[in-house]
């Protein structure tokens, strides 16, 4: 549907958005616009009283002022179509207003309509041809009670009150709506970023499911290969082995049990098994060591009990993921997990292995989790680093800051 030329001719429905939502049909009354409209015939019917006191001292005949008293009522009954027609009405009473004097308070209030539900270069024509057409109507029946220019002054002024009186209207019309409109917006960005922080939520919560049960299903791949190419191996080994595949394998899946519970039920995780924390990365250790890797851990905190349960987890799974990408990729070699630091000082996190020897099978591995690690150390108010050494080893390095 191609936009009309000139859409201030339309009916005040399909031209102007703020007068009314309905661009197919116009809207019933509402209890507010009979009152409006109830108040806009009185206003006007109240206008021509005045002004046919005032045409009383003309001397006009029976007849001239019979056609004034019924072009001043057929004006104040037209007021009941200027919510349709409102520039249309408005036109016909200016000019109905040139020869009938008693339709001056129709033509001001449909002015005012006009100036409500239209744009300025509508209402600045009729505006204009308004004061013309009074300045002539006065010319061709004068006042008895004032002079021609005195009238046409008070009747200019009055035009000019009754635009900027519409014009107030309808620019507060306007406002509200801008106000609506940039509510209904704020509304819609804060479900957006509602939406979006559950869904960095599920991400973090997939980033913990690839650093807890890449640790276990690792332990898992390195124990079933060992019985794979070990088919003689003792049976005492044999039965750690299956233990420590067993152990891996409850614990991985109560780990995904609990993620998945937390993805259905998001806030209800009041009974989930406590984080880890810095006083638990030597079970982490103890639990490598168990699973034949050779792990050497320098733990230089005091006191780890003191560490921040947020600051003691991140560190946790920095050392986590180290071990696992250690264990991958550079299975065989002396991993070294250093963890030193004070209050006011900060908690330096290190895991480094040398370069692998020997032939091995390389396990692919998606960069994810070191990704993972970076956003929760940034996330934490620290830095992470990582990447290979000089020797050909690899290193993950990171500081987090704890508090004095």
């Amino acid at each position: 549907m191609t936009r009309p030329e000139y859409p201030w001719l339309l009916p005040s429905a399909l031209a102007d958005p703020v007068s009314s939502t309905d661009g197919e049909r116009q809207p019933r009354r509402t209890a507010r616009d009979w009152i409006v409209d109830i108040s806009a015939f009185l206003i006007a019917a109240g206008i021509g009283i005045l002004v046919l006191d005032t045409l009383s001292e003309a001397n006009n005949s029976d007849l001239v002022t019979l056609a004034d008293q019924v072009a001043g009522a057929l004006g104040c009954c037209a007021l009941w179509l200027r919510r349709r027609w409102p520039v249309g009405i408005a036109v016909g009473l200016v000019a109905l207003n040139v020869i009938a004097p008693l339709v001056a308070g129709a033509s001001l209030v449909a002015l005012f309509g006009v100036a409500v539900h239209r744009s300025f270069k509508p209402v600045a024509l009729i505006g204009i041809a308004s004061v013309i057409g009074g300045g002539v109507g006065t010319w061709l029946r004068p006042d008895p009670t004032s002079g021609w220019l005195s009238a046409t002054l008070i009747g200019a002024l009055l035009t000019l009150l009754v635009i900027g009186w519409g014009m107030a209207v309808r620019s507060r019309r306007q406002l509200l709506v801008v106000l609506q409109e940039r509510a209904r917006r704020a509304e819609a960005e804060a479900d957006l970023r509602a939406e979006q922080a559950q869904r960095l939520a599920r991400e973090a919560i997939a980033r913990e499911m690839h650093d807890v049960l890449a640790h276990r299903l690792t332990l898992l791949s390195v124990h079933a290969g060992a019985l794979e190419f070990r088919p003689d191996a003792p049976p005492a080994e044999v039965a750690r082995a299956a233990g420590v595949i067993r152990d891996s394998a409850h614990e991985a899946l109560q780990d995904l049990r609990e993620i998945i519970g937390v993805l259905r039920a998001p806030g209800e995780g009041d009974e989930h098994r406590p984080q880890p924390t810095l006083a638990t990365l030597e079970a982490l250790v103890a639990e490598s060591r168990q699973a034949g890797m050779k792990v050497a851990l320098e733990l230089r905190v005091a006191d780890p009990e003191t560490v921040p349960a947020a600051t003691g987890r991140t560190a946790y799974r920095i050392a986590q993921e180290g071990l696992t990408n250690a264990r991958k990729h550079a299975p065989g070699t002396e991993v070294t997990v250093t963890v030193e630091g004070s209050r006011g000082n900060g908690l330096t996190v290190e895991v480094h292995n040398p370069a692998p020897v020997g032939d091995f099978e390389k396990v692919p591995g998606s960069g994810q989790g070191l990704i993972g690690l970076t956003e929760r150390a940034t996330l934490a108010g620290g830095r992470l680093d990582h990447g290979t050494t000089g020797e050909g080893g690899f290193l993950v390095g990171a500081w987090l800051p704890w508090p004095a």
